[in-house]
């Protein structure tokens, strides 16, 4: 691991910049009024929070709006139902309709599915009769346990599948202050051997926040991998360079792998302009050197990542900095999920198309994958045969074990986007379609 420099120029602070600042970044970027104006509005509704890297090296500000990097943080007109759009504009200007226009907000993201895949209902797991706050366990093998500490985000993605993370409402936050209960949890289910820390995003805390979080997961035998689900080597590199605590997360790191663990850094890069900047490739060096694994995942958008080549060259350039490239996801159904989504038919294409141009390294990547409600399922192509057009597809991992690795077929759509949209083949085994059915 290589420490800072002594002495070495002040590095600079995060600041967060959210919905007060927009009229900052308008005047700073030359933002045009009408696009100032709908990024205003519909922060209302939509998380919106970026930072000064993120505006200063990563969004190409003579192509906005359709710069990639600006449509993947700066929420947008369409994003929203036509309608609710225009409501909120008429609430927003008049006097007098605060209250309105907060009754509003609250119904338009009920309407959003803020907890897709049966979070709420089918993930969340209980002690003695009691629900866990901050954590999920849908895979036999893996917890997810959300820190309370680091439910926010250095940016945020407009697409971000846990938006509802980060609007203030309780009732739909999960959150843990403390990691008593998870460990309490670990050691009744000793075949839970995987803890993904996530959020929100782990990173945002401090390294003595994380490491309260983290090091009591050393104490429980079970647990052999340790995952950290992060945007922050994207978004804010300086976490792991020049921030005042880097060395001090890096030594971390050192710790869980020391201890005999898998340390996995779960790196979301939408773009590959998130991997071109020389301070996210050093971070990447310097988290590598305490031992840890880092893969790359993230879901396939349109209007920011909805081209073959994008992803071939994003996959190229993960592999040229040790990362290993890891999941394409299908964007979930949340949140702006009709601004966003690439039909399945369509994802396939440019998942094979990118899969085709890369070196054998770089094909450890598996998609399109949809995280839904019965598990994970990757549409592995599109065959034809006497009876039709179908997908094929594949559970990579289920709520039900027996199903992890099972092929089945589904109808052909040239629409359809979503597992709940497809017909599934009727020739498939009565125990696939019922569980399948059941959850969809």
């Amino acid at each position: 691991m290589t420490l800072l420099a002594i002495n070495s120029p002040e590095p600079p602070r995060f600041r967060a910049l959210g919905s007060r600042h927009v009229a900052e970044i308008a005047d700073r970027y030359g933002l045009p009024a009408e696009i100032r104006d709908s990024v205003r509005l519909l922060s209302t509704v939509l998380p919106f929070r970026v930072n000064d890297y993120v505006l200063d090296e990563l969004i190409d500000w003579t192509r906005v709006p359709d710069d990639p990097m600006f449509q993947l943080v700066f929420p947008q007109r369409g994003m929203l139902a036509t309608e609710d759009e225009a409501r909120l504009a008429e609430l927003s200007a008049g006097p007098g309709t605060k209250a309105q226009l907060g009754a509003l907000v609250a119904e338009i993201r009920s309407r959003l599915n803020p907890h897709p895949s049966g979070q709420m209902e089918l993930n969340v797991p209980s002690h003695q009769g009691a629900e866990l706050p901050g954590m999920q366990h849908k895979y036999r093998e893996t917890v997810l346990y959300f820190p309370s500490q680091g439910q926010t985000c250095h940016s945020y993605c407009t697409y971000c599948f846990r938006w509802a993370q980060f609007v203030g409402d309780a009732d739909l936050r999960f959150a843990a202050p403390a990691p008593d209960q998870l460990i309490t949890y670990l050691r009744e289910h000793p075949d839970v051997i995987d803890v993904l820390v996530t959020g929100g995003d782990p990173m945002v805390m401090s390294t003595e926040r994380l490491r309260s979080h983290l090091e009591p997961l050393l104490a429980v035998d079970t647990v052999r991998t340790i995952r950290i689900g992060t945007k922050s080597v994207a978004y804010w590199p300086q976490r792991f360079v020049t921030d005042t605590d880097a060395d001090d997360v890096l030594r971390l790191f050192e710790k869980v792998i020391s201890s005999g663990r898998n340390l996995a850094v779960m790196a979301h890069f939408s773009h590959p302009r998130e991997l071109e900047t020389d301070l996210a490739r050093r971070a990447l060096a310097r988290i590598r050197s305490t031992g840890a694994l880092v893969y790359g995942q993230a879901p396939m958008i349109a209007k920011v990542n909805d081209r073959s080549h994008v992803w071939a060259e994003l996959w190229r350039a993960e592999l040229a900095n040790g990362v290993f490239p890891y999941y394409m996801f299908v964007e979930r159904d949340t949140g702006p999920y009709e601004y966003f989504k690439v039909p399945l038919a369509r994802a396939v294409e440019i998942f094979q198309a990118a899969y085709r141009t890369l070196p054998g390294l770089a094909r450890t990547v598996r998609g399109p994958v949809m995280s839904a409600t019965p598990g994970k399922v990757v549409v592995d192509g599109v065959t034809d045969g006497p009876n039709g057009r179908f997908f094929q597809l594949r559970m990579l991992q289920a709520r039900a074990p027996e199903l992890v690795g099972r092929p089945f077929r589904a109808h052909y759509s040239a629409t359809a986007a979503w597992l709940d949209e497809l017909k599934l083949d009727d020739s498939e085994p009565s125990d696939l379609t019922t569980a399948l059915s059941g959850l969809v």
